[in-house]
């Protein structure tokens, strides 16, 4: 600032010189200078929450069973191909136990932001909750974005019985009821369940031994100690190929393209018996619709790689990428026909 002839003179470069001109002019022009520096630095201030687009920082993808099984491949085999489209880092956490309530519960109680899913299955979101008491509803905490894929069970038998067909074993079931064992992963996993389906549908009786998982309860079979067993596809190929087990009917609407020659269960005679272990994209219920849009259109797409599809086959896992609407509606209709099997099968929660 500088003054000549009388008159202060302010220089564009000096604050100093803005100071006293600012207090100098008018009330309502200082009001209207204050109202728009309190709305620049407003936008300012906002910029950060709303320009960042979902997702800019890495996601976490629960498993809730241990590593090394089916659903790990479901979720590592997941992670990859969401991470190409999402450009983030989605890490597989596994949180094993309580029948898959662990992990689905550690979930639910997730902040609804999208950067906590779950990868779900029938056991933590239908089964366990309505077996015991858990502290999470397995279908209202949830926010389905999708149901990314299935593995139907296959009807396996002993070759040494002499089974080949499922009217054979009709036969045979219904000649020396409760005589012949079937294996299962466990009480009140989709292979158990699946295979009460099948006795209610087939009006026979077999006596169940559960088994801590499918490995043991293969093993059996192929061994002798057990006659049959219903068992996710994968677990069983191996020894199908070998000839080492018989298989005689598959719990799906449709051929297996692994096995194609092998009937479904509703060609064999056998209706309403269809059994599969499912998987789903979970987020905790709250979360924004259009992340939860965003992650369902994500599987759909990720469907689409090669890279994903392969082991996917090889492991006999039927893809799916149902929309949020469908895969909510999907969950529900799972727990109405669980609840109706477990209430029959005295397993409901007291």
């Amino acid at each position: 600032m500088s003054v000549t002839n009388g008159r202060v003179r302010r220089t564009s470069a000096s604050l100093t010189g803005f100071v006293p001109t600012f207090f100098h002019t008018g009330r309502t022009a200082r009001r209207s200078v204050i109202r728009f520096l309190i709305a620049a630095t407003a936008v300012v201030l906002a910029v950060p929450a709303t320009a960042a687009a979902y997702p800019d920082r890495p996601i976490t993808l629960v498993n809730p069973y241990a590593a090394g099984g089916p659903a790990d491949v479901v979720a590592r085999s997941l992670a990859r191909a969401m991470e190409k489209r999402l450009g983030q880092p989605v890490i597989v956490e596994n949180k094993p136990g309580g029948g898959a309530s662990i992990g689905t519960g550690f979930v639910a109680r997730a902040r609804p932001d999208g950067y906590t899913l779950l990868l779900g299955t029938s056991a933590g979101h239908v089964v366990t909750p309505l077996m015991q008491k858990t502290p999470y509803d397995g279908v209202r905490d949830f926010a389905f974005c999708s149901v990314v894929a299935a593995q139907p069970i296959m009807l396996v038998v002993n070759p040494e019985r002499g089974i080949k067909t499922v009217s054979e074993l009709i036969a045979r079931a219904r000649a020396e009821p409760g005589k012949l064992t079937y294996g299962s992963a466990g009480v009140g996993g989709a292979t158990h369940l699946g295979a009460e389906l099948f006795q209610q549908a087939a009006h026979v009786q077999l006596n169940h031994i559960p088994y801590p998982g499918a490995s043991p309860a293969i093993n059996d079979v192929v061994g002798g100690q057990i006659d049959l067993a219903m068992l996710n596809l994968s677990a069983s190929l191996p020894f199908i190929r070998q000839g080492r087990l018989v298989a005689i009917a598959y719990a799906a609407d449709k051929r297996s393209s692994l096995l194609p020659e092998v009937p479904t269960l509703d060609e064999s005679g056998v209706h309403d018996a269809q059994s599969s272990t499912w998987y789903s994209l979970a987020a905790p219920a709250g979360t924004p619709a259009d992340i939860v849009q965003k992650l369902s259109n994500t599987v759909r797409s990720v469907n689409e790689d090669a890279e994903y599809r392969r082991p996917m086959q090889e492991q006999a896992i039927e893809l799916m990428a149902l929309s949020p609407k469908d895969a909510s509606a999907y969950v529900q209709n799972d727990h109405a026909n669980m609840q109706t099997l477990l209430s029959k099968l005295r397993l409901l929660a007291k």
